[in-house]
């Protein structure tokens, strides 16, 4: 009788245990019921879930992507203060150029007025020899600023070809 009755309790022991376990159980699907009042609204609150999370990451995405741009409008700025310095270094020099080259066709307009009062000073025959083996825009130059009776002189004692070649080069506009 002794062996039945700790078979008994064995039994009463594993009856015990397994009421305790469903009871859980069905506490924990209790609970969960009693959260959700369908199987629908589980189904909505986990595609919510879903979808709530798939927005965080958005956002984490939209931040560093937010951050990228920042960080290359700073750089782009900064290229373009250094282009707009090369450029206004640019302006400057072109201005000094400019201002060089203005000065240099003064100068050389100066000398050609000088040189042109030292041909006419010379003997017709002289300056024509001269001006036979030169550039023909600068024996131009020089019988322009020279008085026209002298000019004369030096075109009569030229040979035809030079005198005409001179004459075109002379009627002919030119702008610098």
């Amino acid at each position: 009788m002794k062996k039945t009755t700790s078979i008994y309790s064995a039994w009463a022991c594993t009856l015990v245990l397994l009421s305790l376990t469903l009871s859980s159980v069905c506490f924990s699907q209790e609970s969960e019921e009693k959260k959700y009042r369908s199987v629908e609204e589980r189904r909505i609150f986990a595609l919510m879930q879903e979808e709530r999370l798939q927005l965080e990451q958005e956002k984490k995405d939209l931040d560093l992507r937010e951050k990228e741009l920042k960080s290359l409008e700073v750089s782009v700025d900064k290229k373009i203060a250094q282009i707009d310095t090369k450029l206004e270094d640019l302006r400057n020099l072109q201005r000094k150029i400019e201002t060089l080259l203005a000065e240099k066709t003064v100068e050389e307009r100066k000398r050609i007025k000088n040189l042109s009062a030292i041909y006419e000073k010379m003997s017709p025959d002289r300056a024509a020899l001269a001006m036979s083996g030169m550039d023909p825009t600068l024996a131009t130059e020089l019988l322009a600023n020279m008085k026209a009776k002298s000019a004369a002189k030096v075109l009569n004692m030229l040979d035809k070809q030079k005198t005409s070649q001179l004459s075109t080069t002379f009627t002919t506009i030119q702008i610098e």
